[in-house]
């Protein structure tokens, strides 16, 4: 009797791992296709970054582009 309530014993220990280690590789699964989406977003954040950056300095150079335009049509209207 005591050998057939430790050999169930030990079979729902055996159930009870199983399940836990279909829950670990769940898990894993998960934590690497999140990984992945941030690696992704990461990515997308650094590109549009640059972009940003990019567009700042176009922007200052065509600022002072038309800065430089103003001084001189001011100085055209100045001597004339």
């Amino acid at each position: 009797m005591d050998n057939e309530f430790i050999v169930g014993q030990f079979e729902e220990i055996e159930k009870k791992v199983e399940k836990l280690i279909d829950v670990l590789k769940s898990h894993e699964t998960t934590n690497l296709e999140l990984s992945n989406k941030i690696n992704k977003l990461e990515e997308e954040l650094q590109g549009k970054n640059e972009v940003e950056s990019s567009y700042s300095q176009e922007r200052a150079l065509i600022r002072s582009k038309i800065d430089s335009l103003l001084v001189r049509l001011g100085d055209i209207a100045d001597a004339g």
